[in-house]
Formats: structure tokens, sequence, C-alpha cells
């Protein structure tokens, strides 16, 4: 039921993202935009610093900077090779069209940022895993509270494409809740620390395309999520 209580979460932010956003001027919206891309950013930082840096007695040392960055470069070169960014927007696209949302030219943009911005990162990955082995949703729904929250905003900002990214949540959580069994043995407690420090990143790339507009293409960099994990895996 977690990733159900997830859907609803984004169905409500988005719903009433429509019904108060036409009441705002553009000044406002543009201004949420921002300060919602500025949140986003953040929460990418906090939790890349929270996997790079620990307490050392009195000090502070660095763990994991090699992996990220061998993550980041390989994930990278392998999501550019299989366009994966371009797979995203022809899924866009076609929501767009079978939607009936032909004239709302930012519908694609709002629907693939809404979808990293919700569907990368490490709540994801351990609430569909508890609720599949535990049944235990708590985790998928504090999540499906913050997401409620963020599609509301990028919904009043960006549009209603930012709803659809439901289905990607719907797709993707209830995808790892049904297999969770056989990604448990795999996902062991450094492969999901590793996956939430490239998962930070990741989102704070998308916070950083919110704030000066698209310069990074999120997507391609998600197979580094994959490559962290088997990092772990080779405990490297």
């Amino acid at each position: 039921m977690g990733t159900i209580y997830n859907v609803i979460g984004v169905l409500l932010g988005g719903s009433l993202g429509l019904m108060i956003g036409d009441r705002l001027s553009g000044d406002i919206q543009e201004s949420l935009l921002k300060v919602s891309g500025v949140a986003v950013f953040i929460l990418g930082i906090t939790g890349s610093v929270q996997g790079l840096l620990r307490v050392s007695g009195a000090s502070l040392t660095s763990q994991g900077s090699m992996m990220m960055i061998a993550s980041l470069v390989l994930g990278t070169i392998i999501g550019e090779l299989l366009r994966i960014e371009q797979g995203f927007d022809h899924f866009g696209l076609w929501l767009k069209r079978v939607t009936g949302s032909d004239k709302d030219a930012s519908f694609v943009d709002a629907f693939v940022t809404t979808s990293l911005t919700i569907c990368v990162g490490a709540m994801a990955v351990v609430g569909s895993l508890q609720d599949g082995l535990t049944g235990d949703s708590s985790t998928l729904l504090a999540k499906s509270v913050l997401d409620f929250l963020i599609v509301l905003v990028l919904t009043v900002s960006k549009g209603k494409g930012a709803i659809f990214s439901a289905v990607p949540i719907f797709l993707l959580q209830g995808g790892m809740t049904l297999a969770a069994r056989i990604l448990a043995p795999i996902l062991t407690g450094t492969a999901l620390a590793h996956l939430s420090l490239v998962g930070s990143v990741l989102i704070m790339c998308v916070g950083i395309n919110l704030i000066w507009g698209k310069i990074i293409r999120v997507a391609n960099i998600l197979p580094a999520i994959v490559v962290a994990v088997i990092c772990a895996l080779l405990n490297f």
C-alpha cells in the first residue's frame, strides 16, 4: 500500500496546485519555481554531505568521494550512450498527446523534472523494500507527504505535467516492492549508503536546473545509482 499512498499524495498535491496555480501571477509562479529549486538543491547538498563526511573523534573525515566520482563518470557515459533523457522526453511527449495537453509547452519539462525530483533517493528504495518485505509502509507514507508538497509547488510553477510523475512513482516503487525479496540481498547497508550519496547528488543537480534552467541532463546520470550499488558489492 505504500506506493498507493505515495501516488495519492502526488495526485492530491498536483490537483491542489492546478486549482490555485491559475490564480497566481506569473511573477509569483516564477518565484515559487526558484524557491523550490533552492529547497531541492539544499536537500541534495544535505544528503551529499551526510554521505561524504563522518565524525571521527573531534574531527571530520571524508569517505566515498572516489566511489561517487567513479559512479557519476561511468553512469553519465552509460546514460549518454543509452540516451535516457531522450527516452524520458519521448514518454513525456506521449503522455502529453494522450492527455490532450498539446498546447501545454511546459508539460514535458514539468513531468521530467518532477519525476526526477521525487523518484531519485534513498526513501523510495528503502521504503519500497520495507513495504515488500515486512508490509511496513511508514517510510513511503512519510515520503508521500513530502512529495505532496513538492508536486504542489512544481505544478503551480511548471504546470500539470508535474502530476504525471505519479506514473514512474507507481512503476518504479511498485516494481521494487514486488521484487523486494530479490533485491534485499543486493541492497546491503553499504549499497544503500552509496545509493543515497549518489542519489543526493542527482537531486542537487535537479535543484540546479530549477534555479538556473536546464543545464544538466540529469536523467542521463541515472545509471550512476546502479554503478554505486555495484561499487558496494565490489567493496570499492
